[in-house]
């Protein structure tokens, strides 16, 4: 059984993307997730919608500076500042403004931050005359790496995340070698932060879980009546076991529609995949990482 942290459990609540025009972005998003928008100050705006939110903000296509977690409470959140400080990590100010008080970050191998803090109230409602209002929650990011494994290593030893599944490349003997795709997770949900290697680091998607393959199905239609088309996908995860598809927003960032996630009881393991495809995608074609955007 793998130890569980104090980080357990914990969500992954909201995360900033950059764009060079992050009004027009956040306006894609109020159309195509049925998500409010409103000015943060400066030129970052709040998208929210039903179990979904993202600070939008300018800067670089596909920035993603930051991922926020929340936390139980204020006691958990101490408790764990404590546990990161205890394994190296040095917090810093936290950077968004939807947490409440007391939150913090630190910075990974990548330069990227992790945040974590306890959800502040929200007044968030659905944009005006959306005629979407279908149930999609936030609920993992993942993203590329060419320092894979400080990443991984950072994200379970200093963070405390647990490991649920891994891929493999092959040992040159028909074995299980390296790892160059794992999973973590904060809770029960398979994953709510995954880090594939590739040659360079970037960001690589986010996820939105809805309930069931009828939703899947709603929020494909919803985007053909917007001429936003799937570039890939349906098909099912081996490594998580969930239903998925994806589409790309204006500045080429990836959204995931996902179901059917598995789930792992506290501490329990996950599997070992071979790097043979079935890990990313048991029903066709997978995206390899190091040869597509």
């Amino acid at each position: 059984m793998l130890e569980v942290s104090p980080l357990w459990p914990a969500d992954l609540d909201h995360l900033r993307i950059d764009s060079p025009a992050p009004q027009a972005l956040a306006e894609f998003y109020a159309g195509a997730l049925g998500m409010s928008v409103s000015p943060l100050g400066g030129d970052a705006y709040l998208a929210e919608g039903r179990q979904r939110r993202l600070v939008i903000g300018g800067g670089e296509a596909r920035g993603h500076p930051w991922s926020a977690f929340a936390l139980e409470d204020d006691a958990q959140l101490e408790r764990y500042r404590r546990f990161v400080i205890a394994q190296g990590g040095a917090p810093l100010p936290s950077p968004t403004p939807l947490f409440a008080q007391g939150g913090f970050s630190v910075r990974d191998p990548d330069g990227r931050l992790a945040v974590f803090g306890v959800r502040g109230a929200s007044a968030a409602r659905l944009a005006s005359g959306t005629a979407v209002d279908f149930p999609a929650r936030l609920q993992h990011v993942v993203v590329a790496s060419r320092r894979f494994p400080e990443m991984m290593a950072y994200y379970r030893d200093v963070l405390g995340f647990l490991i649920s599944d891994t891929v493999h490349v092959d040992d040159g003997k028909g074995r299980l070698g390296e790892v160059n795709v794992c999973f973590l997770r904060g809770n029960f949900e398979h994953h709510s932060f995954a880090i594939f290697r590739a040659p360079s680091s970037a960001s690589d998607h986010f996820a939105l879980e809805v309930p069931g393959w009828d939703d899947v199905r709603r929020w494909a239609d919803h985007f053909a009546t917007l001429d936003i088309g799937i570039w890939w996908g349906p098909g099912r995860h081996g490594a998580g076991n969930n239903l998925f598809f994806m589409i790309k927003d204006p500045d080429g960032n990836n959204i995931e529609i996902s179901a059917e996630l598995e789930t792992l009881p506290k501490g329990k393991p996950g599997r070992r995949w071979p790097a043979d495809g079935k890990a990313l995608n048991l029903w066709g074609p997978v995206w390899v990482r190091d040869t597509a955007p």
